[in-house]
């Protein structure tokens, strides 16, 4: 399928050394892309990269902090500028959970940086390069918590939330430009990020329960959605939010 052909594109996939990043780059690396992985513990960047070769990948690793406008600006252009990058997933992100009430203050600033000032600083670099060329694919990683709210995780549910609406924006501003800019909203998903939830029996007994699919989801399950976005196929999707939640969002 021509449609869904990554072949001679080049993918950025930042926090990609683990879970739902790593996932994506794989896919992506098995649809044609080039991948560039992005991390900050270069040890786990470079053990992820030596296991996506193995595989017949073409991957390089490029680490750099993305709450860090000055180290975003510089890794991207330094890389850009000989390697057009042709795809951005912007999938860093972490979790914090705590009642509202008593959610400190610098855990809030910390989930904030990390979630959405990460996907700016990153989409803004990446994109000022697309521009220049009228074309590129930015996909950026929302959540299920885009639409809904769970105790104890109000912040990420902001954080998740501006995503969307960051996405909204990004194509609205960039779509004349060639770029096409749109998130995907995983549900819940058997990762790292979860691993509590997932070790939680009563936890995944209600998931079970309250998702119409009746399981966790597996982060290969995301990669069709991915490489959709990433290719041809979306030419004439923009600022499209696209849930993978086996359909908690569609039920009550």
């Amino acid at each position: 399928m021509q449609l869904f052909d990554l072949t001679g594109r080049t993918a950025l996939v930042t926090g990609s050394s683990m879970g739902i990043g790593l996932a994506l780059a794989r896919g992506m690396a098995a649809a044609g892309a080039r991948i560039v992985l992005n991390a900050r513990d270069g040890a786990r960047l470079d053990e992820a990269a030596e296991a996506l070769r193995s595989t017949g990948a073409t991957v390089d690793t490029l680490p750099f902090d993305v709450t860090d406008a000055d180290a975003v600006r510089t890794a991207v252009d330094g890389y850009a500028g000989s390697t057009p990058i042709d795809i951005l997933v912007n999938n860093a992100g972490m979790q914090h959970r705590a009642p509202l009430e008593d959610f400190p203050v610098e855990a809030f600033d910390r989930l904030m940086r990390t979630n959405v000032n990460s996907a700016f600083y990153v989409g803004q670099a990446v994109a000022r390069h697309m521009i220049s060329r009228g074309r590129g694919r930015i996909i950026n990683i929302a959540s299920v918590q885009s639409a809904l709210a769970r105790p104890g995780i109000a912040p990420y549910t902001a954080s998740k939330g501006a995503i969307t609406n960051l996405t909204k924006g990004m194509a609205t501003d960039w779509a004349r430009h060639g770029l096409n800019c749109n998130a995907i909203a995983p549900g819940y998903f058997d990762t790292p990020l979860n691993a509590a939830l997932v070790a939680d029996p009563e936890f995944s007994a209600w998931l079970e329960k309250r998702t119409p699919a009746g399981r966790w989801g597996r982060v290969e399950e995301l990669v069709g959605a991915c490489i959709f976005l990433a290719s041809d196929a979306s030419s004439f999707v923009n600022g499209h939010t696209l849930f993978v939640d086996g359909g908690i969002t569609a039920s009550l």
